[in-house]
């Protein structure tokens, strides 16, 4: 089994393609229920990449729930039980694709805070005011500030108290940090729009300190709407280079089926 990654891609990146290559033959019965994942240093050759790489990449294949540890023994393949929800790739393009993962992070994420605001304690707050401090470090450090921003809404699904949620959340964080990793790409071209996605980050965590579920929901769902706006305000060059590339593996990332629909991470439990 042999994979070529973008040695050039971030640590984070390169652990999500590593995880879709090893899903891909899990899914394809390359690996089968059962059988044993190649050992850490074995993976690390194979795909050129960190320990560290390495080790994300399996901890995601594990909130898939596509493999379990076993002490001293390894990693395994899971029995399946659920069955992939499919979308046709050729149906979306870059902008559509990413617009549409803002639809439904608009839909889990408004649901999230309303709850996070009703059962909300202060070590929440704590952690989800931690959160921004990180991203605004991060952001003003020179970096994208994605994987802060996808703790910062992880701390606030945390506090919503729910292991459904976040469950489903895990299942689509390949998607949705592919489209966050686009949306913050093009903010951070504006200082306008930087400024409003920090504001609006402010207006979800006061909601949810003060209890007010109804207010929780409306900042979490304006977030979003806004973010659409942004994406739709975003200059058209963005669209033919930095957008295309980084939306690029929300579709053609993905492995293409032989009826060429691609396998999104969901799943519907048999």
């Amino acid at each position: 089994m042999a994979a070529t990654l973008r040695a050039t891609a971030p640590a984070a990146y390169l652990s999500e393609q590593v995880a879709d290559v090893l899903a891909a033959d899990i899914r394809a019965g390359r690996l089968a229920a059962g059988d044993k994942l190649p050992s850490q240093a074995a993976l690390v050759n194979q795909f050129l990449v960190s320990r560290t790489v390495v080790r994300e990449a399996v901890s995601r294949l594990k909130s898939l729930e596509l493999v379990d540890s076993r002490q001293g023994s390894g990693v395994y393949v899971r029995e399946p039980g659920f069955s992939p929800l499919n979308f046709d790739a050729r149906s979306a393009v870059s902008k559509q694709a990413v617009i549409q993962m803002v639809e439904l992070r608009r839909a889990l994420e408004a649901e999230v805070a309303e709850l996070a605001a009703q059962r909300r304690s202060q070590a929440d707050i704590k952690r989800i005011r931690k959160s921004i401090i990180l991203l605004d470090k991060a952001v003003l450090a020179g970096g994208d500030g994605v994987e802060e921003d996808v703790r910062y809404h992880r701390a606030i699904a945390e506090a919503a108290r729910n292991p459904f949620l976040i469950g489903t959340l895990e299942y689509l964080s390949q998607f949705l940090r592919g489209a966050t990793r686009v949306t913050r790409a093009n903010e951070a071209r504006r200082e306008d729009f930087a400024r409003q996605v920090r504001d609006e980050h402010e207006m979800i965590v006061r909601a949810i300190e003060a209890g007010d579920a109804a207010a929780a929901r409306l900042a979490a769902a304006q977030h979003m709407n806004n973010a659409i706006e942004r994406i739709e305000q975003a200059e058209p060059g963005f669209w033919t280079q930095a957008g295309v590339q980084l939306a690029g593996p929300l579709v053609t990332g993905l492995p293409i089926r032989a009826n060429n629909t691609a396998p999104v991470a969901m799943a519907i439990k048999e």
